[in-house]
């Protein structure tokens, strides 16, 4: 995909990335945040009802070959497992249609977004840089977050610990459109709910966890059998923001299943291929397309900067 003709675009992109490495320190060949991942590979089977929603290719198809990608918070590519600051977890599903045509969902585990803009989210990372807790308050992040109440909605928001990747679930961060083969429109936004349940640990429970209790778990899972997950999104109706990643729709707003990914093999051998994939936020395939949500522009323009520096680090 190539970069935005955005130059201011482009400029912030970069300085976010900038910021990252501030945060966590520069690591070559890993990417600036979920650093930590491990991949899988399936298939995408389409729900009876999914193409109410969308003619996107991978619904009018049998079945799709997918790669997962799960991970933890932080730019730390060591981050332990039961370390509080390795959530929320990550899942990025690419959905492969062709040779080099494909379509992702990229989701964490908690739902929704600090910030609207890409320029908040860079002062809220500013700010966190900047606060040291031995210095007397209010810090740079306390004033950030009292003058933004969603962030700091977001930032009291649980970020619970699960006892498996595959017991958890992940949330699409913007809205996009769906448009059917009647040419009937609608937003949405992905849930990616697991067939085998939810299961979060304690704070005390995850402390006596192993620092890779997570990836060795899912190991051994998928040596066992197969691992599945529902694709779902939620529909918003007329009058919901959907420019906005701040903003929850109601519970109450209709879940439309599109279909089943069951994970069947670990692509962890291959960890060059691991190191090239970029995912993207946008969607880039007939029947799904961006909404005018600006952190999705932005996203894409970060992980295709970070991907391409990533892919020039020297092999290890």
């Amino acid at each position: 995909m190539p970069l935005p003709s955005d130059e201011k675009l482009i400029a912030l992109s970069q300085d976010l990335l900038k910021q990252f490495d501030k945060l966590f320190g520069l690591h070559p060949g890993f990417r600036p945040a979920h650093a930590r991942g491990v991949m899988l590979t399936g298939t995408f089977t389409p729900s009876s009802e999914a193409s109410s929603l969308t003619g996107a290719p991978h619904i009018t198809r049998n079945s799709t070959p997918v790669t997962a990608r799960f991970s933890s918070s932080t730019g730390l590519p060591q981050i332990p497992d039961n370390d509080p600051n390795a959530n929320p977890r990550g899942l990025a599903v690419r959905f492969h249609l062709a040779e080099h045509v494909h379509t992702d969902i990229v989701s964490h585990s908690t739902d929704g977004f600090p910030t609207r803009t890409g320029q908040e989210f860079l002062e809220f990372l500013q700010a966190a840089a900047s606060s040291d807790p031995s210095k007397p308050s209010p810090s740079p992040i306390e004033v950030f977050l009292a003058s933004h109440p969603k962030a700091l909605a977001f930032v009291q928001t649980p970020k619970l610990t699960p006892s498996s990747f595959a017991k958890e679930s992940y949330f699409g961060v913007t809205a996009l459109r769906f448009t059917n083969k009647d040419g009937v429109s609608r937003y949405g936004r992905y849930q990616i709910a697991p067939d085998a349940g939810i299961e979060h640990l304690d704070e005390a429970t995850a402390k006596t966890r192993g620092a890779n209790y997570l990836f060795d778990e899912l190991t051994e899972r998928i040596k066992k059998g197969p691992i599945g997950f529902q694709i779902l999104v939620q529909v918003a109706n007329d009058n919901d923001i959907v420019n906005d990643a701040t903003v929850h729709w109601p519970e109450q707003r209709p879940l439309i299943n599109l279909g089943r990914i069951l994970l069947t093999n670990s692509a962890s051998a291959d960890t060059r291929e691991h190191d090239k994939i970029i995912f993207d936020p946008i969607p880039r395939v007939d029947g799904i397309e961006p909404s005018e949500d600006p952190l999705l522009e932005l996203r894409a323009a970060i992980y295709l900067l970070s991907g391409r520096r990533r892919r020039q680090a020297p092999e290890t």
